[in-house]
């Protein structure tokens, strides 16, 4: 039976949502239109964070205990009215030097990706026009704390105040939240006038001066045999080829959980052993926390200092 398609209004542009019944996530029976409800409602703090950025979607067209694919080039249906980016794609699945990236600017085009069950959005550290001498120059620094069981979110708390405190000493801000699975990360808005691999090189020697500290529970090593119960600080997510879930993306398991920000308060407890300070949270969840405290990460909105060489 083909697909029940509804003609709706976003804003200015008219579109066809289907199959707003089909369960996306069945452990808790989430549907695709609860999917585009969400986004449509987070969306206030969800696009300042994915503008001007190139959008790598991950789809789950039959929810996401079944199949799914990354996406990063338009796909044929794309309508004329969404904005488009041709970029050098690396190491394209596709075999192609460049793509055709979607850069999600405005809530219609957010609708529309959620409509395509588009669960995932993942952002790279570096804005659509920010090359020189052809590379993307930055303007966040990201680093990904990452568990290694039976390590946890608790211990993940642990190492981003650490880093949040050493960062600091060299004038640089962090914002944490969570991945929306098992991990953080810390994002830093600097200057974007640095190589990714400036600011790889960067977040690097920091994780590493944090390994020293205290290798019992720190890794800047990427060997997954050295991460059991420690924390391996992903100082690679700064690869120019690179994305980072966005703030606010929903994630793919059983419960729809999205990348939350946190404050540093809630970090804390959870450092000290508070349990449930900092937690997986639901999409419920996080639009109650965003109607509560605004955006927590607006700040990497705004320009930020050089990282020291």
């Amino acid at each position: 039976m083909p697909a029940e398609k509804i003609r709706v209004e976003v804003e200015d542009r008219t579109l066809e949502v289907s199959n707003l019944d089909k369960v996306l996530y069945p452990e808790v029976g989430f549907t695709k239109g609860e999917v585009i409800d969400y986004y449509t409602r987070i969306a206030p703090v969800l696009l300042p964070h994915l503008r001007d950025r190139p959008l790598t979607r991950i789809r789950y067209p039959n929810g996401v205990d079944a199949s799914f694919f990354f996406e990063k080039n338009a796909p044929a249906s794309t309508p004329d009215w969404v904005r488009l980016e041709r970029l050098p794609a690396p190491g394209s699945s596709k075999d192609r030097d460049e793509l055709d990236y979607v850069v999600c600017d405005d809530l219609p085009t957010l609708v529309w990706l959620a409509n395509l069950a588009a669960l995932e959005m993942h952002t790279p550290q570096w804005r659509v026009g920010t090359r020189s001498r052809g590379e993307p120059r930055p303007d966040l620094m990201v680093v990904d704390l990452d568990p290694g069981s039976p390590a946890a979110l608790p211990e993940c708390c642990v190492v981003a105040v650490r880093m949040r405190d050493r960062l600091a000493e060299d004038g640089i801000a962090s914002y944490p939240k969570t991945s929306g699975k098992k991990g953080m990360q810390l994002c830093c808005p600097i200057a974007g006038k640095q190589s990714a691999e400036e600011v790889s090189g960067y977040a690097r020697r920091i994780a590493e001066e944090l390994e020293q500290a205290d290798p019992k529970l720190v890794t800047a090593k990427m060997a997954k045999r050295l991460r059991p119960g420690k924390i391996f600080i992903d100082w690679s997510q700064n690869n120019s080829a690179k994305t980072t879930v966005a703030p606010y993306s929903l994630r793919a398991q059983a419960v729809p959980a999205a990348s939350a920000p946190l404050t540093w308060a809630e970090v804390e407890a959870a450092s000290s052993g508070e349990l449930g300070a900092v937690r997986p949270f639901t999409a419920a969840e996080v639009l109650a926390r965003a109607e509560e405290y605004g955006d927590l990460m607006a700040d990497l909105l705004v320009t930020g200092p050089k990282l020291p060489r």
